[in-house]
């Protein structure tokens, strides 16, 4: 039977300094980077006033960088769209900030309201837009940093990696 005895034996686990892991000053694995992409949209502090929208081409912003990753605000006016394309060898977490877009693969078509989250593998192909009437911003957390994104036409074979993983749509 347990009782407070228990814990008397066991110690406080809090105070085995052995067991403690230090924090990281950089994200590392996959929900350390869609961690980051989520604490940066809680605080809108931190990108709100940087925002621009571009009637002629998609604003983007390099927001920040650490060891091997990048994290690029954008912002897309209606209409506006990135193309059919992947992102070479990088692996990414898109958070959508504000808006709606939508995500066409392969698969299907997707919306993706304020708060949804993708992460992707290299060599994932999409195209994203925003069919909306009202403008979006994105965020988008890259690693390794990204260094090419190959585009491809309807007429174009892609590449037949579709890894994705879905995240919780809040």
């Amino acid at each position: 039977m347990n009782s407070d005895n228990d814990l008397q034996i066991a110690g406080d686990i809090l105070e085995v300094p052995h067991l403690l892991q230090a924090p990281r000053e950089h994200p590392a694995t996959v929900a350390e980077f869609v961690g980051l992409a989520r604490s940066i949209a809680a605080d809108r502090s931190q990108w709100e006033h940087l925002v621009q929208y571009d009637a002629t081409s998609r604003w983007y912003h390099r927001l920040r960088t650490g060891p091997g990753y990048e994290v690029w605000l954008l912002s897309w006016v209606p209409g506006q769209g990135s193309g059919l394309h992947d992102h070479g060898r990088s692996s990414g977490v898109l958070t959508v900030l504000d808006g709606e877009l939508t995500e066409r693969t392969e698969r299907g078509t997707r919306a993706l309201g304020t708060g949804s989250q993708r992460v992707f593998a290299p060599g994932y192909v999409h195209e994203v837009v925003n069919d909306a009437l009202e403008p979006a911003v994105t965020l988008h957390v890259y690693y390794p940093g990204l260094t090419e994104m190959p585009m491809y036409t309807a007429c174009t074979a892609a590449p037949a990696t579709y890894d994705e993983v879905d995240v919780v749509t809040a």
